[in-house]
């Protein structure tokens, strides 16, 4: 099994991505394989509504010239998806909602083919706001039929400089919770 997560950060390995590796190490404990792809650097627009995804239905977005693509084939072959992202403004980055624009309507154009794959979001937040970017992401998740596991608080962590987050003994436990769930729920889905 293998569980592939998006940090949408504007910084590699800021608090978005530690909290996403907490949440990997109880997957890789379950012996679920893992991959991070970080967003940072990287020059993604939003869908631009040409609908050539429903009529070439090649399980790709007609735009060609950046990541998303590749990020699409990684979100197929996985059994889990993670989409990371730290809150701007009381939403996602602009890099996520990019991802998540294109990649639903690629999604939805193909016969869903995230259907029935494990869905998780993950929230990087200096103070307010997270809630509304949680549910951005878990509108993705559910809009493209797949199970969103719970976890003992909702799938945020506070701080602002890189690093602040590990301050955050609620919002760690959070994430390993979160990653113990996730697992249980691929191995159930598995058998």
């Amino acid at each position: 099994m293998k569980v592939v997560a998006f940090n949408g950060s504007a910084r590699k390995q800021g608090n978005t991505a530690i909290l996403i590796e907490h949440l990997f190490k109880e997957l890789e404990k379950e012996g679920i394989e893992t991959e991070l792809i970080e967003l940072a650097g990287e020059k993604i627009q939003g869908c631009i509504a040409c609908y050539k995804c429903f009529e070439n239905k090649d399980r790709h977005c007609a735009v060609k010239n950046d990541i998303v693509n590749d990020c699409i084939d990684k979100m197929v072959e996985a059994d889990g998806i993670i989409l990371g992202s730290p809150t701007y403004f009381a939403d996602i980055s602009a890099g996520m909602k990019a991802l998540i624009e294109r990649s639903g309507m690629t999604n939805l154009a193909n016969d869903v083919m995230f259907k029935h794959k494990v869905g998780a979001a993950v929230i990087a937040v200096r103070r307010g706001g997270a809630i509304h970017a949680f549910d951005s992401i878990n509108h993705f998740f559910l809009i493209n039929q797949m199970i969103v596991p719970g976890s003992s608080y909702w799938n945020m962590g506070l701080g602002r400089e890189i690093g602040e987050v590990e301050n955050d003994e609620e919002g760690i436990r959070t994430m390993k919770n979160l990653g113990k769930n996730m697992a249980w729920l691929l191995q159930k889905i598995r058998t």
